[in-house]
């Protein structure tokens, strides 16, 4: 019973090697497509060894085995990038053995592999001292995993922890001043002390990126920030549970932050988005890009003044610091002047013969519209009519102005209450009326 339970595991059993062979075998490439083949040697369960491009994608494969690790070391001798992501790699044995014999290994993707529970021992560790970005979203890895890999990668610049259930931050005996991006999405990170915590294991970072946490607010004293993020460029908290001003305007505490994004937080979600947009550039007079557009010097001022007006007839109890400033250096500003968009008109004279008839024009329609609407007004024939238009005031000086041009806009003739509109038949040439006969 033994033996056929060993035999069905070993069936079940794919490896690196099995899964890199099949994929790349020279049967798949006919026309080379960036992949030398070279001969294999004697004995090798290979059929040919591939001499292959330097970023292998092997994801969803099944690949739970390194396999030979001499047949690893002659594939991948040029490999820099390594995507093994939604495999089935549960032992980090069997992964040091594969990253070991890739010497020049820059990037690794472990994603969505099963790591749940799975501890690596340090003396393994220091295979990964290559790699420069490493991925471990949805494998549900432990913080003593993550803190012995980036013990043991002094080169490592990119982290990706997306998916892996944190609720906490376990702290590091060892900090990786190497890091330069953390990238934690989708995790169940709510309290500000947890996330103060990644100033002191990674004292360099550039960018961190905490969208869809619960991150409920940004914490700690100006110098506190000061000295945990002091080289913070770029902060995403996307989706977050922020839900007060103090901690937008905490965001300044972070010495060199340029890029910010709060999209989706309760603070917001009573403002349109143009008076979130203004009022969080109000706010953050360093930051360059906001939720991922450029911010114009133009932008700052427009979003500067919106926000004094905004706060300007509020009690002074409930003024933000940044009211003061800002109106040092604009001053107070009048309200701006409310401007009726609704359609004009105006009421004209519109005159058939002897007969008049008081009309409202609309004046953004146009001549087409004016001369469908006179028709059914006075119940005109179908056949031509043409319009002039009289300005009372000026009709001595001018006299009558024929609208021709059906689209041109009435309120380009600057027609006023009192004007009238002169309507006419079309009469036909001589011309006409002989070709007629």
């Amino acid at each position: 019973m033994d033996t056929m339970e060993t035999s069905s595991d070993e069936e079940e059993s794919r490896t690196f090697v099995q899964v890199l062979s099949e994929k790349y075998s020279p049967d798949n490439f006919p026309y080379g497509q960036g992949v030398m083949v070279m001969p294999s040697l004697p004995g090798s369960p290979v059929k040919d060894r591939l001499f292959l491009p330097c970023s292998l994608v092997l994801s969803d494969s099944g690949i739970n085995k390194a396999g030979d690790r001499s047949d690893i070391a002659a594939f991948c001798v040029h490999v820099a990038e390594l995507d093994l992501s939604q495999n089935q790699l549960k032992d980090w044995e069997e992964i040091c053995a594969i990253v070991s014999n890739i010497p020049h290994l820059d990037f690794l993707n472990l994603s969505m592999n099963p790591l749940m529970g799975v501890q690596l021992e340090p003396c393994m560790a220091e295979v990964f001292s290559r790699v420069r970005q490493l991925v471990l979203i949805n494998t549900h890895i432990s913080w003593d995993t993550v803190h012995t890999l980036t013990k043991h990668t002094p080169e490592l610049e990119e982290l990706f922890l997306c998916l892996n259930g944190f609720n906490t931050v376990s702290e590091s005996q060892t900090s990786c001043p190497s890091l330069r991006l953390l990238q934690i999405t989708d995790n169940q990170l709510k309290e500000w002390k947890e996330v103060r915590k990644f100033g002191q294991i990674y004292p360099s970072l550039n960018t961190l990126v905490l969208a869809n946490n619960s991150v409920d607010c940004v914490g700690d004293s100006p110098e506190t920030l000061q000295r945990l993020f002091p080289h913070l460029r770029s902060i995403n908290l996307n989706n977050s549970g922020l839900s007060k001003w103090t901690d937008i305007e905490r965001l300044n505490f972070f010495p060199k932050l340029k890029e910010v994004k709060v999209k989706g937080i309760p603070l917001l979600k009573t403002y349109t988005d143009q008076e979130r947009c203004s009022l969080l550039l109000a706010q953050l007079p360093s930051v360059v890009l906001l939720n991922g557009s450029m911010v114009s010097h133009g932008d700052r001022e427009d979003a500067e003044r919106f926000f004094i007006r905004h706060y300007q007839d509020c009690p002074k109890q409930e003024l933000p610091e940044r009211y003061h400033v800002l109106v040092s250096k604009y001053g107070r500003l009048a309200p701006l002047a409310e401007v009726d968009l609704s359609p004009r008109s105006t009421m004209v004279d519109v005159r058939w013969g002897e007969k008049v008839e008081a009309m409202s024009l609309h004046l953004e329609q146009t001549v087409a519209e004016l001369r469908k609407h006179i028709r059914a007004l006075l119940q005109l024939p179908h056949h031509g009519i043409r319009l002039f238009y009289i300005n009372r005031e000026m009709c001595s000086v001018l006299g009558p102005e024929e609208l021709k041009c059906g689209t041109r806009a009435l309120h380009s003739y600057r027609i006023q209450d009192g004007d009238e509109i002169l309507v006419v038949p079309k009469v036909k040439s001589r011309s006409s009326s002989a070709s007629g006969l």
